[in-house]
């Protein structure tokens, strides 16, 4: 399994906005799909957003498309989320998680589909 460690979470205006990074280890990054969730308290775990092994798809949660951007960097083993025009309902603990093994372009939304998780980084979102 991989090793997942989350940073970039803080407290931010509404309409602000925050990039979390996520730190993978190993070498063999690109043999993982990666998603993002977040957990609000007293709620699920919700998917946010997903990313293929080559980076070449992405999908998204419908309450974040349009404001929020994963990304990869298959060199540094990075995954990342641009969080744009946040709301206060952003507010959550936010999850990186990966898939091995991964090579097919669908969306990948449910915490089960997921090998490895990082301990999560705190969003909160002011209004």
């Amino acid at each position: 399994q991989v090793q997942l460690v989350e940073s970039g979470g803080g407290l931010v205006q509404a309409g602000g906005s925050l990039r979390l990074s996520c730190l993978a280890s190993g070498r063999t990054f690109n043999r993982y799909a990666m998603g993002w969730f977040r957990q609000a308290p007293g709620k699920e775990r919700d998917f946010v957003a997903n990313i293929i092994s080559t980076g070449g798809s992405t999908y998204y949660a419908d309450s974040v498309k349009g404001r929020f951007t994963i990304s990869r960097d298959n060199a540094k083993t990075m995954v990342y989320l641009q969080m744009n025009s946040l709301k206060p309902e952003d507010t959550a603990v936010y999850y990186c998680a990966a898939r091995e093994g991964f090579y097919g372009s669908r969306r990948l939304a449910e915490p089960s589909e997921y090998d490895s998780w990082g301990q999560g980084t705190q969003v909160t979102v002011s209004s």
